[in-house]
């Protein structure tokens, strides 16, 4: 029933913060429409210490934020000034272009604090990666919540498990956070070609099959699929349907063809993306 199983090479993200991603990798480029995982975390930040990412551009995809601990506060070209606390979701729809900037609250800079989360990044269709860019927050009470014996799973976007979530996505997909407080078993849609999980933390196996901390597990397609933990655990659920052919990423840029991602870079380059009102910084466009 595991037909891959991947693990996280690290990134630094600058300031010593660094992040595991499990997507793309070598040996597996998207599930579903997701192109891009990062697990961020968990971390701790002396009073002083802060996340300041700095205001950088997108096209061509949706940027998904979901946190298990600590805060981040989300500006964009839009003028979107938001705060993501444990539970919501922030959903960046790029489109053919926004630029948003990602930082430690400053009423939290003097406190100790943790952080902890996940990033995804999903491809936009060839339709809709020249759409109108977009930005909307969802509550972590506005989600879908299904109450398993010993867990909770929240869907955070997409369709599964007779529930929708409010965001608006562009493909058929499912995207859901499992918390286990004890052992429990639980389903994955049938319906989607393309399936996998992310072990945050805790024991997990499929049919037998140990799936270890940190360690993505990509699923076997037209079978049915139930995953146990043996005790607590934190998992995410995601997949869909394939994308509508190659992705190219450079940097920040996701597209279906060289020449948006060109476009993209010579607007960066020249400065034409719209600015996010407050900021000033600007990172240089890096070399290929």
């Amino acid at each position: 029933m595991i037909a891959q199983t991947l693990q996280a090479h690290t990134k630094d993200l600058g300031g010593g913060f660094e992040v595991r991603r499990l997507l793309p990798a070598a040996a597996r480029r998207t599930i579903g429409p997701f192109i891009f995982f990062d697990h961020m975390g968990p971390v701790r930040f002396n009073p002083g210490q802060a996340i300041d990412v700095r205001p950088h551009p997108h096209i061509g995809l949706a940027t998904v934020t979901y946190l298990f601990e600590g805060a981040l506060m989300h500006r964009d070209s839009l003028g979107f000034v938001q705060c993501i606390t444990p539970g919501d979701v922030n959903w960046m729809t790029a489109g053919h272009g926004i630029v948003h900037s990602e930082r430690s609250p400053d009423d939290e800079r003097n406190s100790t604090r943790g952080l902890h989360g996940i990033q995804v990044w999903i491809a936009l269709p060839k339709d809709h990666e020249q759409t109108e860019p977009a930005f909307t927050h969802h509550p972590k009470d506005t989600l879908p919540c299904i109450h398993l014996p010993g867990a909770t799973l929240r869907l955070i976007a997409g369709t599964g498990w007779g529930q929708e979530a409010p965001v608006r996505t562009f493909s058929p997909m499912f995207y859901a956070a499992i918390e286990a407080s004890a052992a429990t078993r639980f389903a994955l849609p049938g319906e989607y070609p393309e399936r996998a999980i992310y072990v945050v933390d805790g024991e997990v196996d499929i049919a037998g099959s140990t799936v270890a901390p940190r360690t993505m597990a990509v699923l076997d397609a037209g079978i049915d699929i139930s995953v146990n933990t043996r005790g607590a655990a934190r998992i995410m659920a995601f997949g869909g349907t394939p994308l509508d052919g190659e992705r190219h990423i450079s940097w920040n840029f996701v597209a279906s063809n060289r020449e948006l991602i060109d476009e993209a870079r010579s607007r960066w380059r020249e400065q034409r993306f719209p600015a996010v009102p407050g900021e000033t910084e600007f990172i240089p466009l890096p070399e290929r």
